[in-house]
């Protein structure tokens, strides 16, 4: 049992890798206080302030990913990687030897790479998750190494060869998700019968995603038919002044413009319709609150697997895929016009992203776990 028993978490680079491992943790660390559990990672990414915040021993190794560049800046990124490889193994065992761990466990990212195949070599209990429809590198290739792979899709199986046969866990996120009441969250945010679409590119932004929502408020909001609610990231500054510089009145109570919006899961549950990206955790997002939703994936995402993630939700008729290279504010006004004015439709999206929702996937993966001890 977990009591007794010491575990290394290896998660690092983006919060969608780090939170799901954050959100295991936290669970196990309830129902086992004697658990010793620690975090790999890397001194320069979210992870060096999350895990210590959460209140975990946290450990660094040097290692950083390949850039699909052949620009100069790509090429030396990639030169500093390959002498990293040189000396990350030995980093890791000698972590491997202090902490001694019972399980090692790994989320993603290329700083699970190395910390997995150190640990299967060394014969201690492995178990990755994959979060992506499309299997990033890294986990391809530990999968055929570790001792339990779990997915969120079953998609994912077909995309990689496994030691073991894969288990479905779902990704884990917020509870809220789950919980959120459509019609309090609509009341606390002050919202009539009007519809809403929540829209929102990612902590960075995403620039082509913030122009085309730009110019579909811009078309729709004169009418006062539709609530707005949109986070344009770091890259999108611009964007208020340029819905002023288009005669939009961005104080209006219609709409609600910020950089970062912290109550998502408030404003998914009381939208009609979202939009944005297709990463992992915005995809269990949508089905554990039931939205229909237009994905704008991210083009430039490892082995395209927003795309992938996107299909899984568009195949069962739950999501509309716009490719970033086709959008323009015309057709994503057209698409929202025509989604809107179609409440029977906008039910069924909705109604066939929830039948997927996995909404005990901490418990799923904490079984499975378990299970290598």
């Amino acid at each position: 049992m977990f009591d007794t028993k010491t575990v290394l978490f290896a998660a690092g680079g983006t919060a969608g890798h780090i939170n799901p491992a954050l959100s295991v943790a936290g669970l196990v660390r309830y129902l086992h206080s004697g658990c010793d559990i620690h975090f790999v990672g890397t001194a320069d990414h979210m992870e060096a302030r999350l895990v210590p915040e959460a209140g975990y021993a946290f450990h660094t190794i040097e290692i950083s990913g390949f850039q699909r560049s052949f620009s100069p800046a790509g090429i030396r990124r990639n030169l500093g990687t390959l002498k990293k490889l040189l000396t990350v193994t030995g980093q890791v065992n000698k972590l491997l030897k202090e902490i001694k761990p019972d399980l090692v466990v790994g989320f993603g990212g290329y700083v699970s790479g190395p910390v997995l195949r150190a640990a299967a070599k060394a014969g201690i209990p492995t178990a990755i998750h994959e979060q992506n429809a499309f299997p990033g590198v890294t986990n391809k290739a530990l999968a055929k190494m570790v001792d339990a792979v779990m997915l969120t899709d079953i998609a994912a199986h077909a995309r990689m060869k496994c030691k073991n046969e894969p288990i479905v866990t779902g990704l884990p996120i917020r509870r809220e998700f789950s919980t959120c009441s459509r019609g309090q969250c609509r009341g606390e945010l002050c919202l009539d019968g009007r519809p809403m679409v929540f829209s929102m590119g990612g902590s960075q932004g995403a620039r082509a995603l913030n122009e085309a929502v730009c110019g579909m408020i811009a078309q729709l909001w004169p009418a006062r038919g539709v609530y707005f609610s949109h986070a344009y990231g770091q890259c999108g500054q611009s964007l208020p002044n340029d819905l002023r510089a288009q005669k939009v009145d961005i104080d209006a109570p219609e709409i609600d413009l910020r950089e970062y919006i912290d109550d998502t899961a408030r404003r998914m549950a009381a939208a009609d319709l979202f939009i944005g990206r297709a990463g992992a955790s915005t995809i269990c997002e949508l089905q554990a609150t039931g939205k229909p939703a237009i994905l704008i994936p991210y083009p430039y995402a490892a082995e395209n697997h927003q795309y992938f993630n996107a299909k899984t939700l568009a195949d069962r008729g739950a999501a509309i895929i716009i490719e970033d290279k086709g959008l323009t504010p015309q057709l994503l006004t057209r698409t929202v016009q025509e989604l809107l004015g179609d409440p029977a439709r906008l039910k069924s999206m909705g109604e066939a992203a929830r039948a997927m929702a996995v909404t005990d996937a901490n418990e799923r993966i904490y079984e499975v776990l378990r299970g290598l001890l």
